[in-house]
């Protein structure tokens, strides 16, 4: 389906809805999509903005999230499936992995069984940094790399070590860049969150980076040096406050 303005919408004849999760900018729900069982994401509209100022840019924003799931599709990048959108509802429709489990509970029940530095964890690091070099080689930035964002699926396995594909979401902030400042924040988010979230590794982001530096050659060094750059402004603030 194409991004543009007259793409057809598609509406769901959804008779329950389960929430499942709710962020800022939005709601994530169980439902169906022609009958057939699926995510629901709906954004909301934002009561401070102008009401046609607030449709312009929640259609802006949920065309980028279309497009971003092209673009992956065109990258060998694997997401959940896009089923549909439906730009005057505010939602998208996606792929229910039924199965699949966050990269942040997998990397959490390591941790508890004593195997977080044993070589599931190192593969799942590998993986990482494969899948967001191969993001930013193809000019994608995701915009909140966490492990929260990312999926594995035991229905598509890699090998025994990873039993699970690696399957990303949650493209609401994501957009297209040649930036290479834009690669160095997105990295730099994800060695926050991955500190944040599993502290109890914190080699984890050096394996992410180390297999990155092997799938992203697009600029490189230079996007390496921005990192370290906003590492080093980030490491400043928190020591100013």
């Amino acid at each position: 389906m194409a991004a543009g303005d007259s793409e057809p919408v598609q509406h769901s004849d959804t008779p329950t809805q389960v929430l499942l999760k709710q962020g800022a900018e939005g709601k994530l729900f169980l439902g169906q999509h022609n009958g057939v069982r699926c995510l629901v994401k709906e954004r909301f509209s934002k009561k401070y903005r102008h009401p046609d100022l607030d449709i312009q840019l929640t259609r802006q924003r949920i065309k980028a999230e279309q497009k971003a799931f092209e673009r992956c599709k065109a990258a060998g990048v694997t997401t959940p499936k896009l089923l549909g959108v439906d730009l005057p509802g505010r939602k998208i429709y996606m792929e229910y992995l039924e199965q699949a489990i966050t990269a942040k509970q997998f990397v959490d029940e390591a941790v508890l069984e004593g195997t977080a530095n044993g070589a599931k964890i190192g593969k799942l690091a590998e993986e990482i940094g494969r899948v967001v070099g191969i993001l930013h080689a193809n000019n994608i930035i995701h915009g909140d790399l966490t492990t929260s964002n990312m999926l594995l699926d035991p229905v598509k396995p890699n090998d025994a070590d990873l039993p699970y594909k690696l399957v990303m979401i949650d493209f609401g902030l994501s957009y297209h860049s040649l930036n290479v400042e834009d690669m160095g924040v997105d990295l730099y988010v994800l060695d926050r969150a991955l500190l944040s979230a599993h502290s109890q590794i914190p080699e984890l982001f050096g394996k992410v980076l180390e297999s990155y530096k092997k799938h992203n050659k697009f600029k490189l060094s230079e996007t390496i040096a921005k990192y370290e750059e906003v590492r080093t402004r980030g490491r400043k603030r928190t020591m100013i406050g």
